[in-house]
């Protein structure tokens, strides 16, 4: 048996709908064993349980459900969960064997782990662990991995800005198995060849969500000049050039994306000369621009709303981003325009971008709306697992 959080009268509301969050003020009563991290059953005001989840005391999310029943979680139920999210990803056509074998594995709260994140790439598993309860669980997790999949390592990398919430110190470690090279762990997305770089990279050392955009804009990309902004890994441009780009220009602020940038394209055997790179503070490049110079821009900067006390000055960047974006782009060209913070719902990113058209006199047409690829996938009882939106839009001035 585990301890118990017991909750107000009423408050079990978004538990019977699989809300898999309980916050702080919903809570009565809390054993006194209860230790932070601790796995925990969840009881309404009548004493009946309604779940089990890991408890935390020093976030507003108290409680974190991963069985909406009176549940053991331990290495045979966690292989189970890890053994389902797979099946989904084979029938995406995901998978060691297939044309894409770099995804994400567990998507935490859609897949049941919440403060979990397993990337794989070939048959090399990163974990993101954010909740003191999930890292309790790290070694069944790892267990669970080696178990199922003999996998040839298995690296933590755990430095989301959530740890530091919960109190927790960031963890970049080898936890199984043996890397030649760590930092290019090589694998494929829809045919190409990329590289993951999960010690010194962003996230999981590559941007696994964007998988169905990149595709996307391969097919708008023939005989088309681009500027890709924020490019990080040039993973988009590789996709551009793939699909009959004339060139692609990656710009961003960090040397290491842009060395990654040039693997990629040699990996892709794809011309220096047509596939460029410079480094620059994207807020600074624009304006500094002459107007009108790309058949294509696609730009896709980092999370600028990471809560709701950012939503003002969020904002006010996407839409200086985006107004200076657009005036690079050529008459009928296309502007592919992104955002990854769910502060940012797409209401409000279609506002701005309205704005941002309106004060450059041009005119958009949207072509397409992409969202996160769906080894990243969307659950309907928890709003906050959909955060990704781009829209690619065709350009009249």
């Amino acid at each position: 048996m585990y301890p118990v959080v017991t909750l107000k009268p009423r408050k079990e509301t978004n538990v019977i709908f699989r809300h898999p969050w309980v916050f702080s003020g919903a809570i009565e009563k809390i054993d006194e064993t209860i230790t932070n991290g601790a796995l925990v059953y969840i009881k309404n005001a009548n004493g009946s349980i309604i779940g089990t989840g890991t408890y935390s005391e020093n976030s507003m999310i108290a409680v974190r459900i991963f069985d909406f029943n009176q549940t053991e979680i331990n290495l045979d139920w966690i292989k189970n969960q890890i053994t389902i999210a797979n099946e989904k990803r084979i029938l995406l056509g995901y998978g060691p064997k297939t044309e894409t074998t770099g995804y994400r594995l567990i998507f935490g709260e859609s897949d049941n782990m919440p403060g979990l994140v397993i990337d794989r790439y070939g048959n090399v598993f990163v974990l993101q662990i954010s909740t003191p309860g999930t890292e309790n669980l790290r070694d069944l997790i790892k267990q669970a991995l080696i178990d199922l999949y003999n996998p040839e390592a298995i690296i933590e990398k755990s430095g989301m800005p959530t740890r530091k919430e919960e109190n927790m110190e960031e963890a970049h470690e080898i936890l199984y198995g043996e890397l030649e090279n760590q930092n290019e762990i090589e694998f494929k997305e829809n045919g190409h060849k990329f590289i993951s770089d999960p010690i010194n990279g962003q996230k999981t050392g590559y941007f696994l969500d964007q998988k169905d955009l990149r595709a996307k804009i391969g097919t708008h990309s023939k005989d088309k000049k681009i500027l890709n902004l924020f490019s990080y890994s040039g993973a988009s441009g590789i996709y551009a050039m793939k699909g009959g780009a004339s060139s692609v220009h990656n710009v961003d602020s960090s040397d290491l994306a842009l060395l990654l940038c040039e693997k990629h394209a040699k990996l892709n055997k794809i011309k220096s000369k047509d596939f460029t790179t410079e480094n620059a503070d994207i807020f600074n490049y624009m304006p500094e621009k002459d107007t009108n110079l790309y058949d294509m821009v696609i730009m896709d900067p980092p999370a600028l709303i990471k809560s709701n006390k950012d939503i003002q000055q969020g904002q006010k960047a996407y839409h200086f981003l985006n107004r200076g974006a657009l005036r690079l782009v050529k008459n009928n060209g296309i502007f592919v325009t992104s955002s990854c913070s769910h502060y940012m719902n797409e209401e409000d990113f279609s506002y701005m971008l309205r704005r941002a058209s309106v004060q450059n006199n041009t005119s958009l047409s949207i072509l397409n709306i992409i969202r996160q690829a769906p080894d990243h996938p969307l659950s309907v009882y928890f709003p906050e697992s959909s955060y990704l939106k781009t829209f690619i839009c065709l350009v009249k001035k």
